[in-house]
């Protein structure tokens, strides 16, 4: 069956990317939008047989790919780059669509971003191989080899830039992928396999096996021909994920959630604090990386609140396709369950509603942005990941105070402090997490390290740390001295 989606402009295969052709399974699962509930059509549902072709045709591909080196490998992947750009608007399109992100925001940002990351990560191999290392006993030429069949499985909530994040340096250090997109919002992984076939990677080198996570995911990550795995979602996914991986001894890169701080000193520019906390609610806070607990000087609290609260009541909540909209909805009406029922629960326990605290008459999935205050340190809307709009404010009276809230989470993946350059810089240096940004929100470097701690995930995804991650890291050893065998301890 030829099963196509059609989104805008685009049309949208329906069906797996295994071995350089579509494939169809036997049962199919429907796609729908949360912006209105249309169903935009069904996708093949992969099965453990579906699973089993694609790391075979990847494991397949494996020794050619890997045997071009860094340098026979760039044409293709910067052919791969240009592809995904010249599919900007279908690719954001769809996103948009089954995802509800911002359609602006992957024009111009996401979709771009997706073909730098593999741009960018296709040109930094080239330096990857034979660093040298002096010792007075020897020459150490130290080589990232190239790992095997890599499983790239990603998020609902920015699934084509955090697949080419994955992607790009797996394929760059001469990997084969094997990616399972989000069940809930497949439709731009399978716009990235025409972008990779018309950029004439090799058949296995890059496959997609869409389906659900019990089925298809669980299938794929316990596939003993797996030489890697990363992972972005939640910590529940991640523990199958691991164990699954235990049990073959796979390497696993997991980055999950968070339940990050947004710390504002008394000496922050208000109306910058207050201007960046309203940007945790683009793409309705279903971002890991958002600051979701503010922490704010009590000296401060009230004109910071009235500060947010008049940016915030002024945001446009609608449809994501149009320009004007800064948030829009939910993913799914299971993810719109829980999002209320955290709001709900946190109301009868005492927590005192801020502005928004329910659901949004726009649409079905639509919520208010909301904050919530006079919350307990251990309450659950202040521990737990909502990954909705639903944020909180506590304060603090001195840094000691700020940096303990700060660090009382068993979460640790980002953060943003608000004050004077160096009382800030102090105080993030503190914080126990994988990144924090100073006076600002979002910046991203390719050749940064990116990932958290604790429950926030294992590993660092970015320039070197994902090479050494998606490689085998090598160490030929030259001695300088003609060695001579002995059995001596002298």
């Amino acid at each position: 069956m030829d099963r196509q989606v059609c989104v805008a402009e685009a049309k949208i295969s329906g069906l797996h990317y295994i071995n350089g052709v579509r494939v169809d399974s036997s049962e199919a699962f429907e796609v729908f939008s949360p912006i209105d509930g249309q169903i935009l059509g069904e996708v093949a549902l992969g099965t453990h047989a579906d699973v089993g072709a694609a790391v075979a045709a990847a494991a397949d591909a494996f020794a050619s790919w890997a045997a071009l080196g860094a340098h026979g490998r760039l044409p293709y992947l910067e052919r791969f780059a240009d592809e995904i750009l010249a599919r900007t608007d279908a690719l954001a399109a769809a996103e948009s669509a089954d995802a509800g992100v911002l359609l602006s925001r992957l024009r111009h940002g996401l979709v771009p971003r997706a073909a730098l990351n593999v741009r960018w990560f296709a040109q930094a191999a080239l330096t990857l191989q034979d660093r040298v290392i002096e010792t007075k006993q020897a020459r150490h030429l130290v080589r990232h080899d190239p790992a095997g069949v890599c499983a790239i499985i990603t998020p609902w909530n920015s699934p084509l830039m955090l697949s080419t994040w994955k992607a790009g340096p797996a394929l760059a250090a001469g990997n084969t992928v094997v990616i399972k997109p989000p069940e809930w919002a497949p439709l731009s992984c399978s716009l990235l396999a025409d972008a990779a076939h018309a950029a004439a990677l090799p058949p296995g080198v890059f496959n997609i096996v869409q389906g659900t996570g019990a089925v298809t995911g669980a299938a794929l990550v316990s596939d003993p021909r797996l030489s890697r795995i990363s992972f972005t979602g939640s910590v529940p996914t991640a523990r199958s994920v691991a164990t699954a991986a235990a049990a073959n001894l796979v390497p696993c890169s997991l980055e999950l959630g968070g339940k990050s701080p947004f710390i504002v000193l008394e000496d922050a520019d208000l109306d910058a604090a207050a201007a960046t906390g309203a940007l945790m609610y683009r793409n309705a806070t279903q971002v890991c990386l958002a600051g979701t607990r503010f922490l704010v000087h009590a000296s401060v609290r009230e004109a910071f609140i009235d500060r947010m609260r008049a940016i915030v009541d002024k945001l446009t909540i609608g449809d994501p396709r149009d320009e004007a909209t800064e948030v829009g909805p939910i993913i799914h009406p299971r993810q719109l369950e829980k999002v209320a029922g955290y709001v709900d629960r946190a109301k009868s326990a005492g927590a005192r509603v801020l502005w928004g605290g329910g659901r949004h008459a726009y649409g079905d999935l639509y919520y208010q942005p909301t904050m919530l205050t006079d919350v307990a340190p251990d309450a659950e809307i202040v521990q737990e990941e909502v990954f909705g709009p639903v944020l909180v404010l506590q304060t603090f009276a001195d840094d000691a105070e700020a940096i303990r809230l700060a660090n009382d989470t068993d979460y640790g993946l980002g953060g943003v402090c608000y004050g004077e350059e160096a009382h800030a810089t102090r105080i993030a240096e503190a914080v126990r997490t994988g990144f924090i940004w100073i006076n600002s929100f979002g910046i991203r470097d390719l050749e940064a390290p990116f990932g958290g701690r604790g429950q926030s995930g294992v590993g660092r995804e970015g320039g070197e740390w994902s090479f050494d991650f998606f490689s085998d890291v090598k160490d030929v050893v030259i001695p300088k001295q003609p060695f001579t065998a002995s059995f001596s301890h002298r």
